[in-house]
């Protein structure tokens, strides 16, 4: 046994957690308390159900490093039904009607937990993040598209069929953008990883004079833009990236009053990859929550806060929500 295998915890406080979205998988290995000690990356095939599962395993073989953990949770972006272990319909996977849990199971030869990705996060800022001390939260998920988990009372709510918290799919612009989902004018399509891109590309190539860093990092072409280029570029306070995020936070406060409407949480919970960049949307979508509630000035309102975890929180809370399952069942 290795020096750092050693400095491990026991393998049965071990969980491996595995967090699928639209253009990557990460994995990793989590104690008891939500400490991630080992974490792996890879992109995700996302057109090929057989690779995905195969790159599933391979990374819970990685961050596991060959020892036997007692628990292996895996988080979709999805519609899932958890009890059934099947992915019923992933808009940016070629999941449809997949028995991800059995196919996994087969391969393993161990129980797997799967669940929503976004349920995941919502866990684990509960359990350990930003939202300990609240019993009524939600989670917003800000990646390829928008995930969501919602706690009520305590309880990681998953509605009567199982598949509540799909936020990214409220329709918000009537006869809107195109949304994967087949849609238009969904809120992911105004408020995610790829319209910050989308947003951040159409400014940039409507600059004038100087070009702007962001312009820069990308060669002047707006088709190479990415979500890293963006970040990067309002960090250095780049005008034309900095008014893209601006434009993403706007609409993530306007569908969080359609949220509030809805369930009525003490605390929002931004995270996720884009999600990361929070300290660029926060502030407005602060001021657009606070101009659009009704009633704000004479009601008390939701708290918006950044993810304890950022893009971690799926990772952790899912084999947190795997360890429960089978401390339950087992």
């Amino acid at each position: 046994m290795s020096a750092r295998q050693a400095d491990l915890p026991p393998a049965r406080n071990l969980a491996v957690g595995v967090d699928i979205g639209g253009t990557k998988i990460a994995a990793g290995l989590v104690d008891e308390v939500g400490n991630l000690l080992r974490r792996s990356v890879r992109p995700t095939p996302s057109q090929d159900t057989r690779a995905i599962a195969a790159a599933i395993v391979e990374l819970i073989d990685e961050v596991a490093g060959g020892r036997p953990v007692a628990w292996i949770g895996v988080g979709a972006a999805g519609c899932v039904d958890t009890d059934a272990g099947v992915v019923h319909f992933a808009p940016h996977l070629a999941w449809r009607g997949e028995p991800l849990r059995d196919v996994l199971t087969d391969r393993i030869g161990r129980p797997v937990l799967v669940d929503n990705d976004a349920n995941g996060a919502a866990w684990a800022e509960y359990r350990f993040g930003a939202g300990r001390g609240y019993r009524d939260m939600v989670m917003v998920t800000l990646g390829t598209g928008i995930g969501g988990g919602i706690i009520a009372g305590g309880r990681l709510y998953r509605g009567g069929l199982g598949m509540a918290g799909e936020f990214g799919h409220l329709v918000l612009v009537r006869g809107g953008r195109q949304c994967p989902c087949g849609r238009c004018g969904c809120w992911e399509a105004y408020c995610s990883g790829r319209a910050l891109v989308h947003e951040a590309a159409t400014l940039m190539a409507r600059e004038t004079g100087l070009p702007s860093l962001l312009a820069s990092l990308a060669g002047g072409d707006p088709s190479r833009v990415t979500g890293p280029m963006v970040a990067k570029a309002a960090d250095a306070g780049c005008p034309t990236a900095l008014a893209a995020s601006r434009m993403i936070g706007t609409a993530l406060g306007e569908g969080l009053v359609t949220l509030t409407a809805v369930v009525d949480p003490s605390l929002f919970v931004i995270g996720g990859g884009a999600g990361a960049g929070a300290r660029h949307l926060l502030a407005p979508a602060r001021l657009a929550y606070r101009e659009g509630v009704s009633g704000a000035a004479h009601r008390p309102v939701a708290t918006i806060v950044a993810a304890h975890f950022g893009a971690e929180a799926g990772i952790v809370g899912i084999a947190d929500l795997a360890r429960v399952a089978g401390s339950i069942h087992g």
